[in-house]
């Protein structure tokens, strides 16, 4: 018999009732019950990242540091802040310990019952990272793509700015259910908007469990992982990346960068607004 843990389906990492889908609410806030996250699951036949299972918490975090500008004789007062480089993008993941599936069989590697990885010292290749926060169906009701989920061609006009932002699907399970009719690439097959973000490239940092105690039932494995970039999964970026708040095109960006005609458009912009 298969390892049902360790079996991909359906998008999924496994095939047993531990990765049975629930409902989750619609919301304008975006819930955690939503979110997806994505892996190379060990043993997988095809090239794909699958949905990873009893994933409690995924924490990614960026940061980088600011360099202060300052001369002397002009008091105290910043010049200008310079951004210096980023710092490689971070992420912690907590994962439910399964007999037949462990944290590092759910990132690809050969081990626990299908092979000998016992420590970070046997991890030869990096691994990729998806996550999907996938939308409500207010949400999408918002985008005019209700329960259908938009996707966003490049070269589109300001919609290539979104091909970050895909359809995923879901399949039938009832009459009645809302789907898209007379679709031509997945008729009759429901879905959801998602914004995809791809952590590239990842190496585990920092590995542990949790729970190994007398008092305590459920064992839970805890990973820190470092990623080499972080993108929208689509786009190409380059010195020119549209990435907001740039005067020289008409954006409203920071006062101090702005001209005189921003100045007043800003200043117009800000003004109080009286009620009648």
């Amino acid at each position: 018999m298969a390892n049902q843990d360790r079996t991909p389906q359906n998008g999924s990492q496994g095939s047993s009732y531990l990765y049975n889908y629930g409902t989750s609410p619609n919301t304008r806030t975006a819930v955690s019950q939503k979110v997806r996250v994505l892996a190379p699951v060990f043993g997988a036949t095809t090239q794909a990242l699958y949905q990873m299972g009893v994933v409690s918490n995924f924490s990614p975090s960026n940061s980088r540091t600011v360099d202060e500008v300052r001369g002397i004789g002009y008091g105290d007062k910043i010049a200008e802040l310079v951004p210096s480089i980023t710092a490689a993008v971070t992420a912690s993941l907590e994962r439910a310990l399964l007999y037949l599936s462990n944290i590092c069989q759910a990132v690809g590697y050969a081990g626990g019952v299908d092979g000998p990885v016992r420590s970070l010292a046997h991890h030869r290749w990096p691994f990729d990272i998806e996550m999907q926060l996938v939308f409500s169906s207010l949400a999408d009701m918002d985008l005019g793509v209700a329960n259908v989920g938009g996707t966003f061609p490049a070269g589109a006009g300001t919609a290539g700015l979104s091909q970050g932002t895909k359809p995923v699907r879901y399949p039938n399970i009832a009459p009645g259910q809302p789907g898209t009719p007379g679709a031509t690439a997945y008729p009759s097959i429901p879905g959801h908007s998602a914004i995809i973000t791809l952590y590239e490239a990842c190496w585990m940092t920092s590995w542990g469990v949790s729970g190994y105690s007398k008092d305590s039932g459920q064992i839970m494995e805890t990973a820190e992982v470092m990623c080499s970039d972080v993108h929208d999964f689509a786009s190409l970026y380059g010195e020119f990346l549209p990435s907001g708040n740039d005067p020289t095109v008409g954006q409203l960006g920071s006062v101090r960068y702005a001209g005189a005609a921003a100045l007043r458009d800003q200043a117009a912009r800000t003004a109080p607004i009286v009620s009648p």
